[in-house]
């Protein structure tokens, strides 16, 4: 049995101040860590109410407290959920941390208290909050940096390509050709990298909020299709589509930007024969297949592929098409989708890259639309009218230039007033061509749904973009509305409006 009259010395020994109390709230015993901490002598002490080391504004609710902790004794800390405070006898109030443990004598209880002196810690927390704080307003200024990058940036881009386009067209001078032909590469590749250099900054700063819904494979893999057909066409390759209707549980725009990489890295390294975009069924996921005839990967640099800046065949300081970020964005977005891109490649022979996606709850998919026709060669211009909206004028004077060299004739206009008065005496409108971010705030959905009403009828139109955001994302897919991000491909522009204006291959120029 422990020695009773050993408890006064364990009590002064213990590292905490502490105090022992009777029913009443009197103090019995202090130790000696309590004139280090409060500045009382233990002796001063005794026999004071033990609310004489708390501040004044605690003292009437510290009582009705004791009363109730006597009526429900048991070892457990004070104050759950709420800061505590004590008093020094200099009058200074510190935070504490207390735990209570009841004392059985003959014939009362007692109360034991152990205080210490919690302010490092408080300390600590304030600024692990002003940290946190500061990062996420951190955060908040890269997101809208990268929102605003994301527009701007790729705004004088865009302008180039269409004003290169318009210009290909129009110069039949062969040297002249190739200069254009030189620009036209340049641009594309100052297109690549910023787009690949902001999708990894999203990655990295936390912008990229996944959205997981079900979805239909088939019109996402046709959207692939018609994007990269005037690309395929260009190089001379097939671009082959097999599908079928399949249900998706994933986030629907990331799993377009792992696709389209796939196939922009398929397109780079193939020179002839095709690209296979499949989609097969495995026990629980849905596999989507891109497979190409191109060069192929040698097993020594498999290991390698995702990283970045990395490129198969070319060596550090060589002239390049691309910069090596495709493949490592692909990975970077599968495991944000907690998802396992594969590989399988021999090197003359091709590669397979494989996404593996968990498939849709049954019945969980909308019915799908019928599935759009593909395109065939960009052909000359149609004669038909287009509205374009676009606020930056820089941008909107290079697109009507480059619509009216394929002989299209084009209202332009900067926003959704505008576009209103201008259409006012029109009777039809054939197609919409709109940026969806417009000045004031305005949207081209809300330009694309104001001119649906004043119709009457839905309106084919493309919705050009350089928001990666969910928002894009949720957008409804149809055959009558297109998206395209920025900065925009001219070819890939007038493949588009082909798609929504089927008919137009009869007008000729």
């Amino acid at each position: 049995m422990f020695p009773s009259e050993l408890l006064p010395s364990v009590l002064e020994s213990a590292p905490d101040a502490m105090v022992v109390i009777d029913s009443s709230g009197t103090v019995l015993f202090a130790n000696q860590q309590v004139r280090a901490l409060f500045g009382f002598a233990p002796a001063d002490l005794i026999g004071q109410p033990v609310e004489v080391l708390l501040p004044q504004r605690f003292r009437g609710r510290h009582v009705k407290h004791r009363q109730s902790f006597r009526e429900n004794l048991r070892l457990r800390p004070m104050g759950i959920g709420q800061d505590l405070y004590a008093l020094r006898r200099d009058g200074s109030e510190f935070p504490v941390e207390i735990s209570l443990s009841p004392i059985r004598g003959a014939d009362q209880m007692f109360v034991a208290a152990a205080i210490r002196d919690v302010t490092d810690r408080k300390n600590a927390d304030i600024a692990i909050q002003a940290a946190r704080t500061e990062a996420d307003r951190a955060n908040m200024a890269k997101s809208r940096f990268l929102a605003t990058a994301s527009h701007d940036l790729r705004q004088p881009l865009q302008a180039l390509a269409l004003l290169n386009g318009s210009l290909r067209r129009t110069v039949h001078d062969e040297d002249a050709r190739e200069a254009l032909d030189q620009q036209d590469q340049a641009i594309g590749a100052m297109s690549r990298l910023l787009n690949a250099l902001l999708d990894i900054s999203k990655m990295e700063s936390g912008a990229v909020q996944v959205q997981i819904t079900d979805f239909d494979v088939a019109p996402l893999l046709q959207e692939m299709q018609v994007e990269f057909s005037s690309l395929a066409f260009s190089k001379q390759l097939r671009l082959e589509l097999h599908l079928e209707h399949a249900g998706l549980r994933s986030d629907r725009t990331l799993i377009a930007q792992v696709l389209r990489n796939l196939i922009s890295n398929a397109l780079k390294y193939t020179d002839r024969g095709s690209i296979r975009i499949a989609c097969r069924r495995q026990d629980a996921n849905v596999c989507i297949d891109v497979t190409d005839s191109g060069i192929g990967i040698c097993s020594d640099d498999l290991p390698f592929i995702f990283d970045e800046f990395y490129q198969v065949g070319v060596s550090t300081h060589s002239s390049r098409e691309g910069y090596g970020l495709g493949l490592s964005i692909v990975q970077r977005v599968m495991r944000l989708l907690g998802l396992v891109v594969t590989v399988k490649s021999e090197l003359g022979s091709g590669s397979t890259f494989s996404i593996h996606i968990p498939a849709a709850t049954a019945g969980t998919v909308a019915d799908t639309a019928p599935l759009a026709r593909v395109p065939g060669p960009i052909t000359g211009g149609r004669h038909r009218h287009i509205l374009l909206v676009e606020d930056d004028a820089g941008v909107r004077k290079a697109t009507r230039l480059f619509l009216k060299g394929e002989g299209y004739e084009v209202t332009a206009a900067a926003s959704l007033a505008e576009a209103l008065a201008l259409t006012a005496s029109l009777t039809t409108l054939e197609l919409i061509i709109t940026d969806y971010h417009l000045g004031g705030g305005e949207r081209g959905t809300d330009v694309i749904t104001a001119l649906q009403t004043r119709f009457g009828a839905r309106i084919n139109a493309i919705l050009i973009t350089g928001d990666t955001s969910s928002a894009i994302g949720e957008l409804p897919r149809d055959l009558q509305l297109q998206i395209i991000s920025k900065p925009v491909d001219p070819d890939e522009l007038l493949t588009l409006m082909r798609t929504l204006l089927p008919d137009a291959a009869a007008d000729t120029t």
